[in-house]
């Protein structure tokens, strides 16, 4: 098992939830910035909350993390954790009854979500986080992280919902984009509850 390197977490941010794919996708600026993101957060004192799994992006955002002294928390459904390979050298892990389950318990573990690129289970994640949010059931940062404009047709769609009127004034849909791996920490610190909030339009999103 990695040891840990003891460092006080930044501000109110203990942990950050982390969704992203488990393969490594078509460009290698997005394994790049899985790493940065495991190393940022070590050095932040910020722990590692994911779905614990050892392959793609999942496995290097963890990996990294451990690597660079960081704590990590996997939580895996029992049925995927041979096809996603769960990594045992994290200092937390925990096995599910179910997909439904594992959510649960990645959303009450973290004071932040971030996307990274990755599948539809990684956008089926991240749109329950921001619906969520939409709804008025949390009000933790959610930071999409645009590497390499992944998620930029994703954003385009909320825009276009927008437009159309389908997300109202009274609905906005919060979070951050951020295009480097770099301003990901320092993004959720700046939206954390207790800090202020950016104002916007219907879709209130910002840029960092």
């Amino acid at each position: 098992m990695q040891k840990v390197v003891d460092r006080s977490p930044m501000g109110g941010v203990r942990n950050i939830c982390v969704y992203c794919g488990s393969g490594v996708g078509s460009k290698p600026a997005y394994a790049e910035a899985a790493r940065v993101l495991g190393r940022s957060l070590a050095e932040a004192g910020i722990g590692l909350v994911y779905g614990g799994g050892s392959l793609g992006l999942m496995g290097e955002v963890a990996r990294a993390t451990l690597a660079a002294g960081g704590r990590v928390t996997g939580i895996i459904p029992a049925f995927l954790s041979e096809r996603e390979q769960m990594l045992r050298d994290v200092q937390e892990l925990v096995v599910t009854e179910d997909m439904h389950q594992r959510k649960m318990l990645m959303f009450q573990k973290s004071d932040a979500f971030v996307a990274l690129p990755g599948g539809i289970g990684t956008l089926e994640e991240l749109v329950e986080q921001l619906t969520w949010s939409q709804l008025g059931q949390h009000e933790k940062p959610v930071i999409i992280a645009n590497i390499d404009g992944f998620w930029t047709p994703f954003l385009r769609l909320l825009e276009h919902m927008r437009n159309d009127a389908f997300i109202r004034k009274n609905l906005d849909v919060q979070c951050t984009v951020v295009d480097r791996a770099e301003d990901i920490v320092p993004a959720a610190m700046k939206v954390a509850p207790g800090e202020p909030q950016a104002t916007g339009d219907a879709a209130l999103i910002s840029r960092m």
